[in-house]
């Protein structure tokens, strides 16, 4: 079977807790080629938080994971990977999060992929799409992210801006001294009016219909890739995690 044929699913971590191991091993793994050692996103307890929901890539049999994501929302039982990451640099980004979380917010956080797909785009931009697909269900009004410089522009594509009001022009150095991480913010996950135009209506048309085949063009590469997106969330209030509801 070809890697160009992948499955992506979504779903509240506690939902599945087998699949959460199978996420973080295949994650840890990255990172230990990788050389990083200490990294707030990849602390495994937040697969007993039900503000977490994870993106799971796997091949077409889900027989092997490929790569992934996770959205953390604020309000859950942890404080967002982004806080623990800056908050002894910068305070400033407290403050911020409490003022996003009044209305529903989260962190897209823990992108990985595999070397078998690398060069696809699955981490760094399907998972980051799919991110924003998923927060019209958990009623997630913006979306935090630490991005490597090479993604920052798939960020931007779905409608993020760089916050240039924490760090250094919203950068910093994380998670080694010689890797510069930038924030961004989706403002307005609902609506997503700063995205690029074609990958708006993409969204769109995946929220329509959370269960579909459709074959992508990578963005990394002039590549088909073949998507069975599942994406249904089972059991979500879109009122769960807006705080000044509570």
């Amino acid at each position: 079977m070809s890697v160009n044929s992948i499955r992506i699913r979504a779903f509240r971590a506690t939902d599945d807790p087998a699949s959460c191991d199978r996420f973080i091993e295949g994650h840890a793994h990255v990172l230990e080629v990788a050389g990083v050692k200490k990294v707030t996103s990849a602390n495994h307890d937040w697969k007993y938080n039900p503000g977490n929901f994870v993106i799971i890539v796997e091949n077409e049999n889900g027989d092997r994971v490929l790569g992934g994501a996770r959205l953390q929302c604020s309000g859950g039982n942890q404080p967002l990977p982004i806080e623990e990451a800056t908050g002894e640099f910068d305070k400033r980004i407290y403050e911020v999060v409490a003022q996003y979380a009044q209305n529903g917010t989260a962190e897209l956080c823990g992108l990985w992929n595999s070397r078998e797909v690398a060069g696809l785009g699955i981490g760094a931009f399907f998972a980051t799409r799919v991110g924003v697909v998923i927060a019209e269900q958990i009623g997630i009004e913006s979306i935090f992210a630490l991005c490597a410089p090479y993604t920052v522009k798939f960020a931007e594509k779905v409608g993020c801006r760089v916050l240039k009001s924490i760090g250094n022009n919203g950068t910093f150095y994380y998670p080694k001294l010689d890797l510069l991480a930038t924030i961004v913010l989706l403002e307005d996950a609902q609506t997503i009016t700063q995205a690029d135009p074609q990958e708006q209506q993409r969204i769109f048309d995946i929220r329509k219909n959370l269960n579909q085949v459709y074959t992508e063009m990578s963005p990394l590469r002039n590549v088909e890739v073949n998507i069975h997106y599942n994406l249904e969330i089972k059991g979500v209030d879109v009122n769960e995690f807006k705080l000044a509801l509570q």
